[in-house]
């Protein structure tokens, strides 16, 4: 296994990271639009993941098993908006409520909290082979 290979899976890991900490940074920071360009509130989005193939068919059995991440699409949830009865708000149908989005902001920061960690772990297998790269061009200077 080359040390590239293992970089570009670290790196996919904080691409992907990054992309569901900006979509969940975006959930948040909606939860009380209810009114957008599509029309009606704002509908969460989460990030959707797929794994891709690192190795080739003449590498190593270990390296065949090796994936990537990649963030295949961002999806719009399909949950119902949150009914309130606001009838002074702007947006209030005729009957007096208002439809905001359904983001739970407990639920986003689980979200948040785990993409952070997950950018964290990457960037740690990435700090580590380089201190190992290092360490090698030490030896090989001995």
């Amino acid at each position: 296994m080359k040390f590239s290979d293992i970089m570009d899976i670290a790196a996919s890991g904080l691409r992907a990271q990054r992309t569901r900490m900006t979509v969940t940074a975006s959930n948040i920071a909606n939860a009380q639009t209810t009114r957008t360009r599509e029309g009606g509130p704002y509908r969460r989005r989460d990030p959707v993941f797929e794994a891709e193939r690192i190795g080739n068919g003449f590498a190593s059995n270990l390296e065949r098993k090796l994936n990537s991440v990649d963030v295949a699409r961002i999806v719009t949830d399909d949950r119902d908006p949150i009914t309130r009865y606001l009838p002074d708000h702007p947006d209030a149908n005729e009957q007096g409520y208002v439809a905001f989005p359904n983001v739970n902001l407990v639920e986003e920061q689980a979200n948040l909290v785990g993409a952070s960690r997950g950018y964290q772990a990457n960037l740690l297998v990435m700090q580590k082979l380089r201190a190992m790269t290092e360490a090698l061009l030490r030896v090989g200077q001995q």
